[in-house]
């Protein structure tokens, strides 16, 4: 809310009469503002001024592009104190899991009574306190990485001297070793906290898109392109940008962010002007670059353009007991994100992890407590619901090798089937019970069951 009483609210959505109904339900109250984008691309290219800074956003889950997770993610990292709502006919579960992740749990489905509900949740939200910055279970709320063991606090050490500078920080390690949560310990620590913080994967963009994702580009510069786009650095401009697995740019990139870096400015794709930025940097690999430029497959120049000051994340196996820190923390967080019993590790199963490599690092440590979450039964995780992976190489030569199986953790849609097909088994095949039972929307097991995903048990009602 601003000096002036007002409350400014986004609204991200396409048109429709529905869409068109509820902003002018929300416009009757003279205190609220409410601003328009068809999509979370336009809400997230526009720069409010500070006294203009939302509230609460309100996004559309059924247009033309459905629930743009990444694009959510990004416009919560950039407005994390704003309340989010989803209003849909029918969000899918696998669509809640993520929003969920995100800190976004208002739900409201396309009803007659929905603009007034919304309404009534702006009034609330209008006199709550701003939302806290999310935290995870690997940061804490002030961005301090969770750890007791003496190389993370060492690292925390490296982080807060990196904070009080602009100075480029490059971050190898393991991978799952956390290098993302580095990048964000630096930039919540730091005077550009408030500003946005950019991400992205060198090796999850295809080649030949890549330089359009960094740099942006025209329209019209190349078939397809039918807007122009912003790129990663203008998106991250008075914050904080995120390369991580920088070793695997190729050298013609190379080349072209070496002379974004010396000049401080972009060119989009079939563009003329050069845009100045100012974003710091924090790139990553699990890659030795030393050994990369040696090889001829990294330039020399860049690397010493990008080396700022290095930190070096230490593999789980070296960090003792921080194991079951960590282990915990992903067991209350998961818990209580998904309305689960707090369950502890009882002391066989934390002998059980302290007794495991963790090729996977931190990510295969959270992975592994959160299925033993959902499958545990007990009030506490027991060493039989914490399976440990067989890492596939050390099976080779082996006595029997040939007739073992690495164990491979489920996705979260094959998790979320298995649980739901559990229900329907429960229920009988009461499909209405069991939606209940799940709070999902009874199409949702209508079309899963139609669909062979599920199956009603023998003398099932559907």
């Amino acid at each position: 809310m601003t000096a002036s009483g007002s409350f400014h609210i986004w609204l991200i959505a396409p048109d429709s009469n529905y869409i068109m109904r509820l902003c002018h339900r929300l416009s009757l109250n003279p205190d609220h503002v409410v601003r328009r984008f068809t999509t979370v691309a336009q809400a997230l290219a526009y720069r409010p001024p500070t006294a203009a800074t939302p509230g609460a956003l309100i996004l559309d889950g059924d247009g033309p592009e459905g629930i743009p997770l990444r694009l959510v993610r990004k416009l919560r990292e950039r407005l994390p104190t704003a309340h989010c709502y989803i209003v849909a006919s029918q969000p899918t579960i696998e669509e809640k899991a993520e929003l969920q992740s995100q800190g976004i749990t208002n739900y409201l489905a396309k009803e007659p009574g929905s603009p007034e509900q919304l309404w009534q949740a702006m009034t609330q939200a209008r006199h709550q306190p701003a939302l806290p910055p999310p935290a995870t279970a690997e940061l804490r709320p002030d961005g301090q990485l969770l750890g007791r063991h003496a190389s993370i606090r060492q690292v925390r050490e490296l982080i807060a001297k990196a904070a009080r500078t602009t100075i480029t920080v490059s971050v190898t390690g393991e991978t799952g070793t956390g290098k993302e949560l580095v990048a964000q310990a630096i930039h919540a620590q730091s005077a550009r906290a408030g500003q946005p913080f950019v991400a992205i994967n060198m090796t999850a963009i295809p080649r030949e898109l890549l330089e359009s994702e960094l740099f942006g580009h025209e329209k019209g510069s190349f078939t397809g392109a039918a807007t122009r786009r912003i790129g990663r650095f203008e998106e991250a401009n008075g914050g904080t940008l995120f390369l991580d697995e920088i070793a695997d740019l190729e050298l013609g990139l190379q080349a072209k962010l070496l002379r974004v870096l010396q000049e401080r400015a972009v060119m989009r794709v079939g563009g003329s002007q050069a845009i100045a930025f100012d974003a710091r940097l924090v790139v990553a690999t699990h890659r030795n670059l030393a050994a990369e430029v040696q090889a001829g497959r990294f330039r020399e120049d860049l690397y010493y353009r990008l080396l700022g000051m290095p930190i070096e994340l230490p593999p789980l196996r070296s960090r003792g007991e921080d194991i079951l820190l960590l282990a915990e923390s992903f067991v209350q967080s998961f818990s209580l994100l998904n309305k689960l019993p707090l369950r502890s590790l009882s002391p066989a199963a934390r002998e059980h992890l302290l007794s495991y490599d963790f090729p996977g690092n931190v990510r295969e440590l959270k992975a592994m407590v959160e299925l033993a979450s959902v499958l545990a039964d007990g009030e506490m995780l027991e060493p039989s619901d914490i399976p440990l992976r067989v890492p596939v190489g050390s099976l080779a030569g082996l006595p029997g090798a040939a007739d073992q199986t690495a164990l491979v953790f489920p996705s979260l849609r094959e998790q979320t089937l298995a649980i739901m097909q559990s229900c329907l088994n429960s229920m009988q095949g009461d499909v209405v019970a069991a939606a209940n039972r799940l709070r999902v929307g009874r199409s949702t097991l209508y079309r899963l069951i139609q669909s062979g995903h599920l199956h009603l048990p023998p003398g099932g009602r559907g």
